[in-house]
């Protein structure tokens, strides 16, 4: 193999997939990359068994080969080195590398790409295009809800899924507080995918740019985004999601329409008085204040109430995590927050007025 290739585009190709390969593992052979020649251009991949990501990148190839060779220790060097063209030169199982100014030249000891496991493919499946600035915006609204205990394997995703309309949802649920989100994709074909929340990272990660497009390949067991020249292959998860949609209530008792900055800079204040208690805060409705107060109590703090004013239409009281409220609000951009009760031990529900495509709920704390 001999290739020659410009160190931004080798040194961004090793960024985006170098990250996959597992520095400490049973297998040495995961915390390589492959590099192998397909079409005149630079195929650049690695994976950890759950996900595959590779790139491909143009280059000048004059003669075919492939090899494998440490991620960390690759990227890292290609990173370092002064932009220009880069020369790789395989010779039995060591790749030389040399500059174009010739000032930096090196050898790296491989491993025969036949050791390197097969990338995974999704030969016949089923495809869904969606913008990459879209389905990172649900994504990143809902994927910070997914659990981080395997204990329940299903929870630690993300579910995709479609109802009778064709309109398909994302959501993600810990038990204790549940985000669903409403995309623009319309499916003609029923859709139930659990998507890994680690694939899921990954893929927020490359997919930036707004005018790219996601094309997702998927059949019973793993599935393929393409983003430009990147491929992301995981395993889905194996199971049943829960009916999260039970958990949503029909109506509320209690209504507050508020300003979002408002009510986060009260949730902030109070949660530093909460840290002793579990992050725990009573919200108190009060009608005829036209309040929102929330209080904490550390006893070997202090205590704190914060109030911000609000549209409220009945008194009610709920305890609940301050920082899965601070987590909730992240995920909003609107002006105006409502959230809505039933009563202390019935779950709440933020939402954004102005945007009914996405809805949060947070299970209250038994006080």
């Amino acid at each position: 193999m001999k290739v020659t290739i410009t160190q931004e585009n080798l040194n961004h190709g090793l960024t985006t997939v170098a990250k996959i390969a597992q520095q400490r593992g049973s297998l040495p052979i995961l915390s390589h990359v492959l590099l192998k020649t397909v079409d005149n251009q630079l195929f650049i991949a690695a994976t950890n068994l759950d996900i595959a990501m590779s790139e491909v990148i143009g280059a000048k190839v004059d003669r075919e080969g492939s090899i494998t060779v440490p991620a960390r220790l690759m990227q890292d060097y290609i990173s370092s080195l002064p932009k220009g063209q880069i020369t790789l030169e395989l010779d039995g199982t060591n790749l030389h590398i040399k500059t174009s100014d010739k000032n930096y030249t090196s050898t790296l000891n491989g491993t025969l790409s036949d050791d390197f496991p097969a990338m995974p493919e999704v030969s016949s499946g089923k495809s869904i295009s969606v913008s990459a600035k879209e389905l990172v915006g649900s994504l990143g609204r809902v994927l910070f809800c997914a659990s981080h205990d395997d204990s329940r394997p299903v929870l630690m995703g993300v579910y995709m899924h479609s109802d009778d309309k064709g309109d398909v949802y994302v959501a993600a649920t810990d038990s204790y507080r549940l985000a669903q989100c409403k995309t623009s994709i319309q499916s003609k074909d029923p859709v139930s995918l659990i998507f890994p929340s680690a694939a899921l990272q990954e893929l927020l990660r490359v997919a930036k740019s707004e005018d790219e497009k996601v094309v997702i390949t998927y059949d019973e067991q793993q599935a393929v985004f393409q983003v430009g020249s990147v491929e992301i292959v995981t395993r889905l998860i194996d199971g049943t999601y829960p009916e999260y949609q039970k958990l949503l209530p029909s109506s509320f008792e209690t209504t507050a329409q508020l300003s979002r900055e408002d009510f986060h800079e009260v949730v902030k204040i109070s949660s530093l008085f909460a840290r002793e208690a579990a992050g725990g805060v009573t919200l108190h409705f009060s009608e005829d204040d036209n309040a929102l107060s929330i209080k904490s109590i550390a006893s070997q703090v202090g205590e704190n109430t914060a109030t911000a004013e609000a549209k409220i239409d009945k008194d009610a009281q709920i305890t609940m995590n301050s920082r899965y409220i601070l987590d909730a609000l992240g995920a909003f951009s609107g002006d105006k927050l409502l959230v809505q009760v039933n009563g202390k031990l019935d779950p709440c529900v933020l939402s954004d007025p102005s945007d009914k495509e996405y809805i949060h709920l947070v299970m209250p704390v038994k006080s």
